[in-house]
């Protein structure tokens, strides 16, 4: 009996050696016994009589070839919670050799259970990045965000990239019951595995978002199957929002009778209005990047909450900084002016940065506009998904690059994707073109004049996606 003792329970590259080391020396899977450190992890264990040995690699055998499909459902299944699950995959390599497309066969049991832990760990890792809620603290370094989890296999150290690259510009911390990660705004490392008591139980900002969640609560369209579906109840108590949803469900029909009600009584929006402004007012304290620091204020967005059309930009300039408002410098006149000669009024628009901090370079006396990187636009873009989500517009237009990246979460060519109409990750319709500042860096005054004719086009078709 050959036992092989890895590091981890996700050690996945530990099983991957392993198992190349075992088919290279025709080890049949019922001769292997697979555990985590002096655990046993599947059934047959108790019955090993050799001590814990790594698998002997034959280096003059040939490198056995595996189809793409297998290693990516290997990734996924190994990080299960299942004590079986490095027996499981093993015995399907084993069987690969024989029939390589064996991945292909859904109806067969092994590769039915595996793609069934798969899945579930794919879902956890889904939950994880969903359901982390990160809570304000201070510790001898200044602001830390930290949060509890508890997920249901072994996907934590699988998901810290994720974090990493979204909270880049944060000091963040996440505990679980197995492993906790640490961010320093430079460098991941990893803690022992903390309880419950550990994390933060609140802070002032999250009763503001408790607030304006409970504002955007509409009791008239809750489904409870659904909701519990996507959102089992052993992730509620660790969620400031999901923490009303007992209260919020429990006064259901008094809230809907109440909401008919005040509808027959006074003006439609008035419900999103109070929810915006609790979002704006969240808003002028963000600190979730350094750019708060050097500069005047918060520049959130304007316009109505029930605007069909909505229009990011990069970020406030100087003038927008001092003034509070977006677009009210040299490129938000050269907007206002192609807005008219589209046919659009600004008033029934709601505008917005990706940015709400204005990113600048000192000259002299001058504040010279400098580029938000990727870390500084992830941290803002939680601000743009709750005011998307809360205006729900009909188009939502990207005014250059950094625009776009925000609204799709990937970089975008403008160029490639101008001109026609696409989807948003959350299934809205969106436009991209340039930002009204790219029309004023051009020194040539036929281009410029050429430009600007595309770019009042661009809005005019914008404005026609939304009726």
């Amino acid at each position: 009996m050959r036992v092989v003792t890895l590091s981890a329970p996700d050690d996945v590259d530990g099983w991957r050696d392993a198992a190349r080391g075992l088919l290279a020396e025709h080890v049949a899977p019922e001769a292997v016994v697979w555990q985590v450190g002096t655990a046993a992890t599947d059934l047959f264990a108790a019955t090993a009589a050799e001590p814990p040995a790594a698998p002997r690699h034959d280096a003059t055998a040939p490198a056995t070839r595996v189809p793409r499909a297998f290693l990516d459902l290997a990734n996924s299944a190994a990080l299960h919670r299942d004590p079986e699950r490095f027996a499981l995959l093993y015995a399907m390599l084993w069987r690969l050799r024989e029939t390589p497309r064996l991945t292909d066969d859904h109806a067969d049991p092994l590769v039915r259970r595996i793609e069934a832990l798969a899945k579930s760990v794919r879902r956890d890792i889904h939950k994880m990045r969903a359901f982390v809620r990160f809570r304000s603290v201070s510790d001898d370094a200044g602001e830390r965000y930290v949060a509890w989890f508890e997920p249901e296999h072994h996907i934590v150290r699988a998901n810290a990239a994720f974090f990493v690259n979204r909270f880049a510009s944060m000091r963040w911390s996440i505990l679980t019951p197995e492993v906790s990660l640490h961010w320093d705004g430079a460098a991941l490392r990893e803690g022992p595995a903390a309880e419950r008591g550990d994390a933060p139980e609140g802070d002032p900002i999250e009763e503001v978002w408790k607030t304006y969640y409970a504002s955007i609560f509409n009791p008239a369209r809750v489904k409870v199957g659904t909701m519990l579906r996507e959102m089992p109840r052993k992730y509620w108590k660790n969620m400031p929002e999901t923490a009303l949803v007992p209260q919020l469900l429990a006064t259901a029909q008094a809230r809907e009778s109440g909401m008919i009600d005040k509808a027959r009584a006074s003006a439609v929006g008035d419900n999103a209005l109070a929810a915006w402004e609790a979002l704006r007012d969240e808003a002028s304290a963000c600190t979730r990047c350094h750019l708060y620091k050097p500069a005047t204020q918060t520049v959130f967005g304007e316009g109505p909450v029930d605007a069909t059309m909505m229009f990011v930009g990069e970020q406030p300039g100087d003038q927008e900084d001092l003034a509070g408002h977006p677009f009210v410098g040299p490129a938000g006149q050269v907007f206002d002016r192609a807005l008219a000669a589209a046919g659009i009024t600004r008033a029934e628009t709601y505008i917005t940065n990706a940015v709400k901090h204005f990113k600048f370079e000192p000259r002299g006396k001058r504040r010279i506009h400098a580029k938000p990187d990727a870390g500084e636009i992830e941290a803002c873009r939680w601000w743009i998904e709750q005011e998307q989500m809360l205006l729900r517009p009909k188009v939502t237009v990207a005014l250059g690059a950094t625009a776009a990246r925000s609204l799709f979460g990937k970089v975008m060519t403008i160029g490639r994707e101008r001109g026609r109409e696409l989807r948003l990750p959350d299934g809205g319709a969106a436009w991209i073109t340039v930002h009204p500042s790219y029309l004023l860096r051009l020194p040539d005054e036929a281009a410029k004049a050429s430009e600007y004719e595309r770019f009042v086009e661009d809005l005019r078709m914008a404005h026609a996606a939304a009726g």
